[in-house]
């Protein structure tokens, strides 16, 4: 195949993966696109090589990677949120994530490249158990689940306990998951909001249980200092705005 070609070829991709979202399978971009299963399959060994893709953490699929997210940003003209993020990642010693929910689902929009994420499907699908979820949730209770799964022995599933949790989340703008995703892991999110101080995404801390403070005031502080400057990247409110409109 000529580089032309590849090039045309890899851009299709990862258009393909941009439209699918995370986890899409070799075998689903090589039946969207048209391109044969042998050429996409080293195609996107190529374009995860070079961090434009990266395989998320139980392998089954591609996500887009930190390089396409830069290009992106670079594209609409504003400073880039993967900047920011490091600046943040280089002060905690746990997975940092961005998510947010444009389609009224969760979305990550930035992973921690250091830290694996095992169980991003099961964090994605249901957000009533995850520290990012109830930022969601807090924000649009209409999004609530009506029967919300039972994922480990923690997960609240009592319709008057979460809508409690979430009441709480939205008057504190933080959220917190001990073991209630996935046993052993642990996380603290915080509120992302607009200039008007709509909750438009989150900043989440992610670690093992016993070693991830989910209630340290430090750790709060330092997420929520990243959230003002996360939200500024798209006009967001000025540091110290605490807009309760959600």
């Amino acid at each position: 195949m000529s580089e032309p070609g590849a090039a045309s070829r890899a851009l299709e991709l990862l258009e393909a993966v941009a439209r699918i979202g995370p986890g899409a399978t070799a075998r689903e971009l090589s039946r969207t696109t048209g391109i044969p299963a042998a050429t996409a399959y080293r195609l996107l060994n190529v374009l995860v090589a070079d961090g434009y893709l990266v395989r998320i953490s139980d392998l089954s699929g591609f996500a887009l990677g930190r390089r396409t997210r830069e290009l992106a940003g670079a594209a609409q003209g504003q400073p880039q949120l993967a900047e920011v993020v490091a600046g943040i990642r280089g002060r905690v010693r746990f997975g940092l994530f961005v998510a947010d929910w444009p389609a009224g689902a969760l979305r990550l929009v930035d992973r921690d490249p250091d830290h694996e994420l095992p169980g991003e499907r099961t964090l994605l699908a249901h957000p009533h158990a995850s520290a990012m979820g109830k930022i969601m949730l807090a924000a649009h209770p209409e999004l609530v689940p009506d029967r919300p799964r039972t994922l480990t022995r923690h997960t609240l599933t009592a319709a008057p306990v979460l809508a409690e949790e979430l009441r709480t989340v939205a008057r504190a703008g933080v959220a917190t998951e001990v073991d209630e995703l996935r046993s052993g892991r642990s996380s603290v999110a915080v509120a992302v909001r607009d200039a008007e101080g709509r909750v438009v995404g989150c900043l989440a801390a992610l670690g093992p249980t016993g070693r991830l403070p989910v209630t340290d005031p430090d750790l709060t502080a330092l997420l929520s200092a990243g959230a003002d400057r996360i939200g500024r990247l798209t006009g967001a409110r000025e540091p110290g705005q605490r807009g309760r409109r959600t």
